[in-house]
């Protein structure tokens, strides 16, 4: 993130800071002031999440998502709407919540390094699948621990609003459970080493791959790949597939739910006989949910 911030502080973030010192008859802040870098970090990081989530978000709902699970009778009314007014109510806590991290990536805590040679070329692919396996086993338990009764209703229940999903549900969540999940990412580098290219290439993927678990077009039905039609049976039955790339810990802890054969056809998935039945199974699903959730906030209270 410092070749970002270096980058950011030369072209936009000198200029700014001169000019407001100007303004205040103060002195400059200096570019490793703790103030300025969480300002500027914010600024970064809060445009940056906000202009990849709408382009990405809003090519995948142009392109690609099939806008016919739009008549699906779990699909809310002005839903798309809601979705992007959830994450964008979510999305500036979440980056403070963020800028922690990144500033001890910054102050050398990390172990984010910029020498290609340091490890060799071979440990670049090492580390990418070092990141996937780690942020999946870790992603894993917190969305796993997120839908425990005492958890749920106070911080995941707001994504699973979205039951049939467009992509804007993919950063559409309560801020600590987006938080939470975000967390891995972060943590990954402060384990093992990664070049700063390879970690900032593949925390741009996470985002992609985010909005297209959520997408709803299922063009594989690979039994490892944590895809769209898995994580659509994760918001259809809730207790399942709770993985974010793979299928690998959902199927070492008994939580793997796999797909029926109609997700993957689009003229079956979009038959009448099909949305109604998943209807069904949601109402009949959702009381015993709800209560054990209200049962454990009871006891609780």
């Amino acid at each position: 993130m410092d070749v970002v911030m270096h980058y950011l502080d030369t072209f936009v973030f000198d200029g700014i800071y001169n000019k407001a010192a100007e303004l205040t008859s103060t002195t400059p802040l200096p570019r490793d002031s703790l103030v300025r870098q969480s300002l500027s970090l914010f600024v970064f990081i809060y445009s940056y999440i906000v202009a990849f989530y709408f382009g990405t978000a809003g090519l995948s709902y142009k392109l690609i998502y099939d806008k016919k699970q739009e008549q699906h009778p779990k699909f809310l009314p002005k839903q798309r709407f809601m979705e992007m007014a959830c994450a964008a109510r979510a999305l500036p806590q979440i980056t403070i919540m963020t800028i922690p991290w990144i500033l001890g990536q910054l102050h050398g805590y990390s172990m984010v390094y910029k020498d290609w040679n340091q490890y060799g070329y071979a440990y670049l692919f090492v580390s990418a699948a070092m990141f996937i396996v780690f942020t999946d086993f870790c992603i894993y338990w917190v969305h796993r621990l997120e839908h425990h009764p005492l958890v749920y209703a106070k911080c995941h229940k707001l994504h699973h609003k979205w039951i049939v999903c467009t992509p804007y549900a993919s950063h559409a969540f309560h801020p600590l459970d987006g938080y939470l999940q975000s967390i891995p990412y972060h943590l990954a580098v402060f384990v093992f080493p990664m070049h700063e290219y390879v970690y900032l290439a593949l925390f741009a993927f996470v985002n992609v791959w985010s909005v297209m678990i959520h997408d709803g077009e299922y063009v594989a039905s690979n039994p490892v790949v944590n895809g769209a039609a898995h994580h659509t049976v994760h918001h259809l039955y809730f207790n399942y597939n709770y993985g974010q790339f793979t299928t690998m810990f959902d199927r070492l802890f008994n939580t793997y739910r796999k797909p029926s054969q109609e997700v993957y056809d689009r003229s079956r998935r979009n038959s009448k006989r099909v949305q109604e039945a998943q209807a069904k199974s949601i109402d009949e699903a959702l009381p015993s949910l709800e209560a054990a959730n209200s049962n454990a906030h009871t006891k609780t209270e």
